[in-house]
This record gives C-alpha cells, sequence and structure tokens, in this order.
C-alpha cells in the first residue's frame, strides 16, 4: 500500500527518488546496487536518485571506513534541504518484514511534517502478492546454471525473521518455489524455515548435489558465511557432511536485471501518485 502526502502550494516540482536498502559493508556486494542505478536512472531519467541504509550497523561500520551513508531521516532531510519537493521513496528489501516497517514509519513522520515536501510517497518491497512472488521465484530458477541435470536440488537462502509475521511470507514463497520446480526449497537463517527443514527434505528426495543462492538483494555476509562459509554450521557444510554436494551461486537479487524491474515497477506507481511527470522524460 501507497502512503502519499500532498502539500500543493503554487510552487515549482523538484522530484526525488530515494532508493532505501538494508545495506551492505561488503565493497563487491555494493556493486549490486550499482546495477539498481543504473536501471534505475535509465527507467526514469531526468529525476535524481539518492540512497539510504536502513540498518545504523552498517551505517557505523561504513563511517569508520570513512564512507558516509544516510539513514531514510538524513537522507529525506538533506532532498528537503537541497530544495525537492516532491519525493518518490522505493523501499529494496525482500518483504513488508522489520527494515519496510521502520522505512515505513519514518516517511509518516516526515508526513508530519508538511513544510519538509509538497509530496511524498512510498512504494513496496519485492514481494507484494502472490503473482510478484511466483514472478521472482521463476526469474531465480532461471539462473541455475544450464548443466543442473534433473536430480539436482536448488536451495535458496532468504533471510526470514522471528520477530516478525511477515516470515510467513518466505513460506508462502517456498511453496510456491516448490510448485515450479519439486527440488527447488527455500530455507532462511532465521524463522521458521531453517536448513535443518531443508536438509530433511532433501534427504527425503535423496538429492546428491545442489545449487546454492542467495534471495537477498546482495550477496554479503550471510551468503558469504552463513551460506557458503567453511564453518560447520555453514549451509554447504552442513548440506555436505549429509553427503550433497554443493555448487555456489554468489548472486544477489539485486544483480537480476528481471528482479531489479519488479522493485522499479513498485516505484513507477510510486511516481505516478506524484504529480505527471514533465513530458520530456
Amino acid at each position: 500500500m501507497l502512503l502519499i502526502q500532498e502539500n500543493l502550494k503554487g510552487m515549482s516540482i523538484k522530484k526525488a527518488i530515494l532508493l532505501v536498502t538494508f545495506g551492505t559493508s561488503k565493497e563487491v556486494a555494493r556493486e549490486s546496487f550499482n546495477n539498481i542505478e543504473v536501471l534505475t536512472r535509465k527507467r526514469f531519467p531526468g529525476i535524481e536518485v539518492r540512497w539510504a541504509y536502513t540498518s545504523g550497523m552498517i551505517r557505523k561500520k561504513l563511517a569508520k571506513q570513512g564512507s558516509v551513508v544516510h539513514s531514510p531521516q538524513m537522507a529525506l532531510a538533506q532532498l528537503s534541504e537541497d530544495g525537492y519537493t516532491h519525493i518518490a521513496v522505493q523501499s529494496l528489501h525482500t518483504i513488508s518484514g522489520v527494515e519496510y516497517d521502520k522505512l515505513r514509519s519514518c516517511v509518516e513522520k516526515t508526513m508530519i511534517s508538511p513544510a519538509l515536501f509538497s509530496k511524498i510517497t512510498i512504494g513496496t518491497p519485492l514481494l507484494l502478492n502472490h503473482k510478484t512472488t511466483e514472478k521472482v521465484m521463476q526469474y531465480l530458477l532461471n539462473e541455475i546454471p544450464a548443466e543442473r541435470e534433473p536430480g539436482d536440488a536448488v536451495i535458496i537462502m532468504g533471510h526470514g525473521t522471528e520477530k516478525h509475521y511477515a516470515d510467513l511470507v518466505y513460506t508462502a514463497a517456498a511453496s510456491i518455489l516448490n510448485e515450479l520446480d519439486p527440488r527447488a526449497y527455500m530455507g532462511t537463517v532465521d524463522g521458521y524455515n531453517k536448513i535443518e527443514r531443508v536438509l530433511q527434505k532433501c534427504i527425503e528426495s535423496n538429492i546428491k548435489k545442489a545449487y546454492l543462492m542467495p534471495f537477498m538483494s546482495v550477496a554479503g555476509d550471510h551468503a558469504l558465511n552463513d551460506m557458503a562459509g567453511s564453518k560447520d554450521d555453514s549451509w554447504k557444510s552442513i548440506l555436505e557432511n549429509a553427503g550433497i554436494q554443493c555448487k555456489i551461486i554468489m548472486k544477489g537479487t539485486a544483480e537480476y536485471d528481471s528482479i531489479v524491474q519488479i522493485w522499479l515497477n513498485h516505484l513507477e506507481i510510486a511516481l505516478a501518485n506524484l504529480l505527471p511527470l514533465p513530458e520530456s522524460i
């Protein structure tokens, strides 16, 4: 659902897009965000694009490295100071969970201050409904290497959450994924569908080889360590100890143009709820 604030004052229109993600401290992983920005600027030329991270932990870590990334609050304040009047905030989160709630709350608080902007909207996270979820699952399956054999499994790692009811979205996504491909499974780092449940399904299906891939916008710490790490508690180690050979696909969802376009579809709706785009755009 879009949140919309409108306070038309007869003033000139100056639009901006604020892309908001959890964030990452991994330089290689941040290249995924570059892909999103390139596709955003291509699809919505002429509109200013800014970034914000919802994770305070990531922002602090980057600050120690000499790189400053704004929180959503700081980014909105800067946009107001720079004279932007109409803002489309786009969540780059996967589900409407804890981080999206934080972003939504920030936008709601901004609405209470009509002096900041003439109008502000917020676009929804990636998994909006069953239709978009099915598309995303199919797009992920399309990325499996062609050499995959019929008996090989695909195991996708989502984040999951034990703190929010939106964890149910991963359960629904896992069901849709398995309907599309009976040897494709989704587990989560946190929440209900942990690796032990996935492993049991693999054992029951006599799986001997699996392709592992992250279902997160970037292939960051969770992908590098929890999924593909060398420690005994990584998914790769757990599966290999059970006799399942693992092939790693180290790409975040932000690296797949087809998936990014779904986020941009949500952003297009958010922009449409601002004033019409100039004729030159």
